[in-house]
């Protein structure tokens, strides 16, 4: 039998993460367990809930309220809610930077992460699995991209979800988030010491996932 290992891709917003563990979790019948939704779904309980992002304590007041499940197609329930678009709103995204710098918030998110990648055969992505989340992890990835090459990506993205979007804002929003990523005090982005790191930019989609199957294969 293959042995199935743990899969961790970390880098900075809209690098195109989810999408390749998403495509690589379905070559290797892997389990996707989409980190960044999760910290998406603490930001929009509190949306929902009227509490500012900034208020910590209301913030970490919530969790206990909070029960996120996800399904191998891709739907993410909030307390038994599909909230698979309402997430992805670039408010929730800002949203979601900012309650994932409160360590009550991350230590609650990575205990529930960690349980849901015993036994191996997952693939996790976000900013800190490598090097926190999942430290043990077989393979690790550093997945990076310019920034003007990001923004575009999730500038068609919006289009295609019929979405307003501007593509000058989204520039000046991933670079603020690449700021607060980079400097946050708790697990901010960075790269593991033992992480392959693999510039996208100029790659297509098939060619990043031929890359990591690769890599994959010289781990089993």
């Amino acid at each position: 039998m293959t042995k199935r290992i743990s899969i961790a891709i970390d880098g900075p917003a809209a690098a195109g993460k989810s999408t390749i563990a998403k495509m690589v979790a379905k070559n290797l019948n892997y389990t996707y367990i989409d980190t960044g939704a999760m910290y998406r779904c603490v930001a929009y309980y509190a949306w929902l809930n009227h509490i500012d992002f900034h208020d910590e304590q209301g913030v970490s007041a919530l969790l206990k309220d909070i029960d996120i499940q996800m399904f191998p197609d891709g739907t993410i329930q909030l307390n038994h809610e599909d909230v698979t678009s309402s997430i992805r709103e670039n408010e929730v995204s800002m949203g979601a930077s900012i309650v994932s710098q409160y360590e009550v918030v991350r230590t609650f998110l990575v205990d529930k992460q960690r349980q849901m990648a015993q036994g191996g055969g997952v693939i996790l992505d976000g900013r800190d699995i490598g090097t926190v989340v999942l430290k043990d992890a077989e393979l690790k990835i550093y997945q990076v991209a310019s920034i003007e090459c990001r923004a575009l990506r999730r500038h068609k993205e919006n289009l295609q979800r019929g979405l307003e979007s501007n593509l000058e804002d989204i520039q000046k929003e991933i670079a603020l988030r690449d700021e607060q990523d980079m400097n946050r005090l708790i697990s901010p982005l960075k790269k593991a010491d033992d992480a392959i790191e693999i510039d996208t930019s100029d790659m297509t989609l098939e060619e990043v996932v031929a890359k990591v199957m690769q890599l994959v294969e010289q781990r089993v």
